[in-house]
């Protein structure tokens, strides 16, 4: 209903002459539009240099301030517990949290700061068609569409993330960025983080990844074929690949894997040294000069050989190892933790095997960026969902030898593997998987928004409303099946992603932890009081006497203190009547935690909680029966477990 825009089309018209004089900016009203970088396009048309800004090496959008400020922006929220949609809630060391991915960092950076061994995430790709991370934290989504003007009064969206679009890559920058912000704190200083991409923001993303993790700490960029070719295709080009990037949160030696501890010792002052499995995977049948007791000659302890898993030398090659100090015995040092002999790899041998099979320093860096051909393509991701469903429920999820795959690399069968871009939870499936595969007790934390299900989609026909229900319902049938195998999926890629230490253990199942916590991101538990003094009632003080809402459980309260004293969400609780008042036990003794939100607390019950010594004990505030005992409390600890942290909500 208006004259065409000439400004506009003349922007368009400098784009096709010269596209890099054209950038994303901001108008008078705050909004984002494509605008002409005027310096720049000076220095196009001038065959000198033109004055200008000053130029340094960055990457920037419209958006990039407002999305570091709501990276370190405060939230009053909390992790509720969900006990019917959990698996194993009391036992398991797994977490599902339902919820913006954002406030789930945000909660996570206490109680999980520096504790992640590894992250994949699979973000959605910035392909032209809508998304809504929305991170105004003063309004809901529907409010802020409708301030922006991408909403009419009636609900229905104006605009799109198109290309055409100005705000086309900086809306999904200021998305990923303060996540990634967030996300490094949580890395361990050996982590690394693993990023699916698409070509449409892969380059912008690698950039941005050097501002938040250093490019020093790149890793790799791997390409992960996704399809099969088409040949009817623009410019006879096929997209069959995706890109998954690398970073590390800590600076790789050269040559060294993800984590790989080297000692210095005063026997061997010139060169750095790590231990290695010193068995192989050949039977006594077929390496019989290997099958051999191994004697310390220091000790002269003898260490039976497994007819299973030989030694990595024979008789008749020990002795020279042993001169050369390739072979080290438990006894050998205090500070190791090894019950066989381990093989004795020298730094130096890392570094020029790396030189050997890479040939330049910058390609050392762990792993080959060619992913192995047995990994999946897109196909074989739907296969999996259709397995496990009777139906495709999920669009484009990973196959779970890709992350399966990654996870092996890192070589850490304990780490804690985070995915805030859960999906269909892919990554849940390939922890448990892997751990039944070689005996590993890795853990996994899923964050996933409880995102609408198209109503036309097949899952939502199948019952599935939101993509967190998929997710969760994934990991109960994968975690069935792995169990329900004995313990191994008995797929013909397992014996690709076990590690040498110990690929043939295979755990019994019933040790094998395929449940998970469901915990659910919401409002804070403590009642929200706005009122200034001048506007308070002497009615509404009587309503204020109690803190919490009236909708909380005591649970709800038990997993707030966990955050606020970031203590491991996944420990393992217990709750018990005590003189007749529920009181949780949270690890076991020395207890981290004893809680009691019940109204009533005796001096009686006070003291036999101290009898546990636990380091934290937490009550109500307004749960004790008088005020003589609330303020007793502490001196009753003091007196009989003066090492306990006494707090109160």
């Amino acid at each position: 209903m208006h004259s065409p825009n000439l400004t506009d089309a003349n922007i368009a018209r400098i784009r096709e002459l010269f596209p890099g004089c054209v950038t994303e900016s901001r108008d008078q009203h705050g909004a984002l539009m494509l605008a002409v970088d005027f310096d720049q396009l000076k220095q196009e048309l001038s065959d000198s240099i033109v004055e200008g800004p000053q130029e340094r090496y960055q990457l920037n959008w419209p958006g990039k301030r407002e999305a570091l400020l709501t990276a370190n922006a405060p939230i009053a929220k909390t992790l509720r517990p969900c006990r019917e949609e959990s698996v194993d809630f009391d036992t398991t060391k797994n977490l599902f949290i339902e919820g913006d991915n954002l406030d789930a960092l945000k909660l996570l950076q206490e109680t999980y700061l520096g504790k992640v061994k590894m992250i994949y995430i699979d973000p959605p790709y910035n392909t032209g068609n809508d998304f809504i991370y929305e991170d105004d934290f003063a309004e809901n989504t529907d409010e802020f569409l409708l301030r922006s003007n991408q909403k009419d009064d009636e609900g229905n969206r104006l605009i799109v993330n198109t290309e055409s679009n100005g705000r086309f890559h900086s809306d999904w920058l200021s998305m990923i960025y303060p996540r990634l912000k967030l996300a490094r704190n949580l890395l361990r200083d050996d982590g690394v983080i693993f990023i699916s991409i698409d070509e449409n923001e892969q380059a912008n993303l690698k950039r941005l990844c050097d501002e938040v993790f250093g490019n020093e700490n790149f890793v790799a960029v791997f390409p992960w074929k996704k399809r099969t070719t088409k040949s009817d295709v623009p410019f006879g080009v096929s997209q069959d690949y995706e890109w998954i990037i690398a970073f590390t949160k800590a600076e790789l030696q050269a040559g060294v894997a993800y984590e790989r501890k080297y000692f210095q010792t005063n026997d061997f002052p010139d060169d750095r040294w790590r231990l290695s499995d010193l068995t192989t995977q050949r039977s006594a049948e077929e390496r019989p000069n290997s099958a051999f007791n191994m004697i310390d000659p220091k000790t002269g302890n003898s260490y039976p050989v497994n007819p299973h898993r030989v030694w990595g030398v024979s008789i008749d090659t020990f002795p020279e190892y042993y001169r050369k100090g390739k072979i080290v015995f438990p006894d050998d040092y205090g500070f190791m933790n090894i019950s066989i002999p381990a093989f004795r790899v020298f730094e130096s041998e890392d570094k020029e095997k790396a030189i050997r099979k890479f040939g330049t320093d910058k390609a050392m860096k762990a792993v080959s960026t060619f992913l192995p051909k047995e990994i999946g393509m897109n196909e074989g991701g739907n296969k999996e969902m259709v397995d496990l469903f009777g139906g495709k429920l999920f669009s484009f999820p990973k196959p779970v030898s890709l992350i399966k795959y990654f996870i092996s690399v890192i070589n850490d069968r304990s780490a804690i593997v985070l995915d805030f871009f859960a999906g269909s939870s892919t990554t849940a499936h390939a922890v448990m998987q892997l751990n039944a595969e070689d005996g590993g007790n890795r853990k996994f934390i899923m964050v996933q928004l409880p995102e609408l299900c198209n109503e036309q989609s097949e899952a939502f026909k199948a019952g599935y409303e939101t993509i967190a229900e998929i997710s969760k319902e994934r990991i109960r049938r994968a975690g069935k099946k792995i169990k329900d195998n004995g313990g191994r999926m008995k797929d013909e890629e397992s014996t690709l992603f076990s590690d040498s230490d110990n690929s043939s253990f295979i755990p019994h199942p019933s040790s094998l932890d395929v449940g998970f916590r469901v915990l659910k991101v919401d409002s804070s538990n403590m009642a929200e009081v706005y009122y200034t003094p001048d506007a308070v009632k002497q009615s509404d003080l009587f309503n204020a006497v109690d803190n919490i809402k009236p909708d909380r459980t005591p649970e709800d309260l038990l997993f707030q203190i966990l955050l606020d004293l970031s203590v491991d969400l996944s420990l393992p609780i217990r709750k018990d009547l005590i003189q007749g008042k529920s009181v949780f036990f949270v690890n076991q003794l020395p207890y981290d935690i004893i809680a009691c939100f019940d109204t009533g607390v005796s001096e009686e019950l006070v003291k036999e909680l101290a009898q546990h010594k636990p380091l934290r004990v937490v009550f109500r505030d307004t749960g004790f029966v008088s005020d003589t005992v609330k303020i007793n409390v502490d001196q009753i600890f003091k007196q009989l477990s003066p090492g306990t942290e006494v707090k109160s909500i």
